[in-house]
């Protein structure tokens, strides 16, 4: 079979995307549910024959049944979608690292439009926008009248247009309008520098099509000013993106072994992932700071380097998206955006709900920002509506205590301890609190 991984929505929080071609092989029906689909789809028809007729208004087929489409996927669970021929091209610009807009990730929590995260750069960025906002009105249209798609839509625009939205902050009183220009949204995935003499700092913001590219060059760049004895890789408020992407950067860091697998209804939605060995140096040492807002693919780096004990995962539990959404074409250029499968890391973890905890436990958070406090309730998948549960893994240890080797590396490991004790010092400044 011929997927291509395909990256998800910056809106659509958290997707690891496959793309499948319409001549894909599907589990088998039995006849009895095939008959009973059938019986159910004929009282569906009826249902939308009589409210044609009889509505106060006229409808357009095309959109009730898209509507009907729309509802019967969001029931699902919340990362199964109908696409239409404008979200598949938008998935194709967004493939590319570009999009018309004000640059935020959101969510519907307890019925609210929420921000996840600022994309960084962004006008939404600039305006001082902030995970957990929530948007209340979109050019002075309540969001709770509008479904995620259609706040989404609206969100978006030409470039140089301008929107104003509505926030509500915690500590805040009343709402505040806040006026925005859109933009052409260049998500720049990777971005590194020294932050001592042979301690590099690197950033995945996203995975994208070319993101193992830039690391690697970005990575040998540094090298070439001061050989890497270190690394902090920064993941923290990375909602995921392309599957080969999370695999081939775990894969530097790895010679041989499991890097992923996943499991689904059909044979062609098992997969493994494995590393290979190659000429490439990068046995340096290796910290990964994560968060709530480190999900999905940025999720399976860090779990298929913590089970490896290649690299200490510091930080807050990540997000815990553990499934995998296929595009399937439709006639006329829609689609559905499907669960199809869960992953797992190396060990048989499935992360879903629980997500990656660290091995030391900190949280690193804005000093600048008063409304920020260790209390305040955070965005994760467990507070998503329709979300899977987790039933566990091959062999499930997601909140397993600090492993003998990974102290062992804390205590004896010079160049580490060193890398680690710098780490430390420097969670008071502004690096690593955006």
């Amino acid at each position: 079979m011929n997927i291509f991984p395909r990256l998800s929505k910056p809106f659509f929080i958290c997707t690891i995307l496959l793309f499948l071609p319409s001549a894909s092989v599907f589990a088998e029906i039995s006849p009895e549910k095939r008959a009973e689909t059938y019986q159910q789809l004929e009282i569906f028809a009826n249902v939308l024959t009589i409210v044609q007729e009889n509505y106060i208004e006229d409808l357009d087929p095309k959109e009730s049944i898209a509507g009907a489409i729309n509802g019967m996927l969001a029931s699902l669970d919340p990362h199964s979608s109908y696409l239409t021929p404008e979200d598949f091209r938008e998935l194709q610009d967004e493939t590319e690292g570009s999009f018309s807009g004000i640059g935020i990730e959101v969510t519907i929590k307890d019925g609210v439009l929420t921000i996840i995260s600022p994309i960084e750069g962004s006008p939404g960025d600039a305006a001082g926008l902030k995970a957990n906002d929530l948007i209340m009105k979109i050019d002075g249209v309540n969001t709770s009248e509008l479904t995620s798609e259609q706040a989404i839509k609206k969100l978006r625009g030409k470039k140089g247009s301008k929107i104003t939205i509505s926030i509500f902050r915690e500590g805040w009183n009343e709402l505040h309008d806040i006026e925005i220009v859109r933009d052409i949204i260049s998500m720049q995935s990777v971005k590194g520098y020294f932050i001592t003499p042979g301690l590099a700092y690197a950033r995945i913001s996203n995975f994208q099509s070319h993101t193992t590219t830039d690391f690697k060059k970005k990575l040998v760049e540094l090298d070439q000013q001061t050989p890497i004895q270190g690394l902090i890789l920064d993941l923290r408020n990375n909602p995921g993106g392309l599957l080969n992407q999370a695999v081939a950067i775990s894969d530097m860091f790895l010679d041989e072994g499991l890097i992923v697998y996943t499991k689904g209804r059909t044979q062609e939605q098992n997969m493994t992932f494995n590393a290979t060995d190659t000429d490439a140096n990068y046995n340096f040492p290796v910290i990964i700071l994560v968060n709530e807002g480190t999900a999905s693919a940025s999720e399976i780096v860090s779990g298929a380097l913590q089970d490896h004990k290649r690299a200490i995962i510091v930080g807050t539990r990540s997000f815990g998206k553990g499934s995998v959404q296929t595009i399937i074409p439709l006639n006329g250029g829609n689609g559905i955006k499907l669960t199809t499968a869960k992953y797992y890391t190396p060990s048989g973890r499935s992360i879903q709900e629980k997500g990656i905890a660290p091995d030391v436990e900190v949280r690193l958070q804005d000093k600048n920002d008063k409304t920020q406090n260790n209390s305040k309730q955070v965005i994760r998948e467990e507070n998503l509506k329709n979300h899977f549960s987790n039933t566990g893994g091959d062999n499930d240890q997601a909140d397993k205590q600090i492993s003998p080797q990974i102290q062992k590396t804390l205590d004896e490991d010079a160049q580490f301890k060193a890398a680690f004790n710098i780490l430390k010092s420097l969670c008071l400044f502004s690096e690593f609190n955006k």
